[in-house]
């Protein structure tokens, strides 16, 4: 990327974001303790903010903290991760402006690249015979190309749920969502459909659902989720699993650790989970990874190898024991604070019960709704005052002044 808040802009590449995208959960459950929405912004403001409000506050947060952009190598390409020595790493960089290769010796790795990159692309039997455009949510930019189209998606998760809507809401004639398991049962527009898995793309062009349902469309959006692959690192050091709560072989959800005992615990993975809790989590993460390269963590971290294997297997019973991800979670995360040192109140279940509640209610208006801070004791956040379905300015200064 070319700088440290490089994910956010709108264009092609490793991130997903697009024009007019607004949070699909509550600003107050990603939060961070340490610098509130009310101290960026000087003033409570609604809790669905758009992009460009994100990327704003990320970018304070980093500033108060001391990041500067020349702190950090960008426009560098990791190629090649090797353990030439027990516990020491050569980590192979392109510069991509030119080409040109160089390599390091580390005593750490951090993996925090997310699994958000490489699109699940299901095959779907006879989709050459399509007439329309094809495209995974990854490469998703604007609901306007789709004005007065009849999209059909195939998913029935966030991606599906919030760009169906956004493409509803621009001008799209239809959306049709299409499960693997079981429809979503979210109150829906009368525009939205919901059908069961493709079986097949007709000669004519027509899909074909395992209901014997045949019905033409105009773009097919693949909101199938992602892959979570690492091409950089070493087979034995690379985590392999789907978008679960609490990943393998992960020991308190970050050390890379196995049975042979590979990378001596010095390669950590940041962020590689079913998100629920993200900035705060993602803060926490680091701060164990940074406390652990500190030697801060040695009640810990100098522990057996069979203890920590242990101790992965009791999370991950307990995340299917407890069958409620989001409360898992919360609980992992608490776990973290323990282990670090943290005080603050980073439980917000009861936002996360509200939110709930209100998208179960209408998908086109949980967004209008306002949120308590844990943090910043003046209440809840007041309500937008153009509503979510038809609000069309996503800019920060119109969201910021409450437009």
């Amino acid at each position: 990327s070319s700088g440290i808040n490089a994910e956010w802009p709108l264009r092609p590449g490793p991130n997903s974001q697009y024009n007019d995208l607004f949070s699909n959960g509550p600003k107050e459950c990603l939060e961070f303790p340490d610098y509130t929405f009310v101290e960026h912004f000087g003033k409570q403001i609604p809790s669905y903010p758009p992009r460009l409000v994100l990327k704003d506050y990320l970018e304070g947060y980093w500033r108060k903290c001391g990041v500067s952009p020349d702190q950090v190598k960008t426009l560098h390409c990791v190629r090649n991760v090797v353990e030439e020595s027990p516990g020491r790493f050569a980590v192979t960089v392109e510069e991509l402006e030119t080409g040109a290769t160089s390599s390091d010796v580390f005593d750490y790795v951090i993996v925090a690249t997310g699994h958000f990159s490489f699109p699940n692309v299901p095959e779907i039997r006879g989709v050459s015979n399509f007439k329309g455009r094809v495209l995974h949510a990854h490469d998703f930019r604007k609901s306007s190309e789709f004005v007065g189209q009849d999209v059909l998606f195939v998913g029935s998760s966030y991606s599906a749920e919030d760009i169906s809507l956004q493409c509803l809401k621009l001008g799209a004639k239809s959306a049709t969502l299409s499960y693997r398991s079981k429809p979503m049962a979210y109150k829906m527009p009368d525009t939205v459909a919901q059908r069961p898995a493709i079986d097949r793309i007709d000669e004519d062009g027509n899909v074909v659902f395992t209901d014997g349902h045949i019905q033409k469309f105009d773009a097919i959006t693949l909101c199938t989720g992602y892959l979570t692959k690492f091409p950089f690192m070493p087979g034995n050091l690379t985590l392999r699993c789907g978008n679960i709560v609490y990943p393998p072989n992960l020991y308190r959800g970050v050390q890379f650790v196995d049975k042979e005992g590979s990378g001596q615990g010095r390669v950590l993975y940041l962020g590689m989970y079913d998100q629920w809790y993200t900035f705060t989590l993602f803060k926490m993460q680091a701060w164990w990874a940074v406390a652990m390269t500190k030697g801060l963590l040695k009640e810990i971290v100098d522990v057996p190898l069979k203890d920590k294997l242990a101790d992965i297997a009791k999370w991950e019973k307990k995340a299917e024991d407890m069958n409620d991800d989001c409360l898992f979670q919360r609980d992992f995360l608490l776990a973290l604070c323990e282990d670090v040192g943290c005080h603050d109140n980073l439980d917000t279940d009861k936002q996360f019960r509200e939110w709930f509640e209100l998208k179960y209610t209408d998908l086109r208006t949980y967004r209008d709704h306002g949120h308590e801070s844990n943090f910043d004791k003046l209440g809840r956040a007041p309500v937008p005052n153009t509503k979510w379905w038809v609000n069309y300015n996503d800019s920060l200064e119109a969201f910021v002044d409450n437009i």
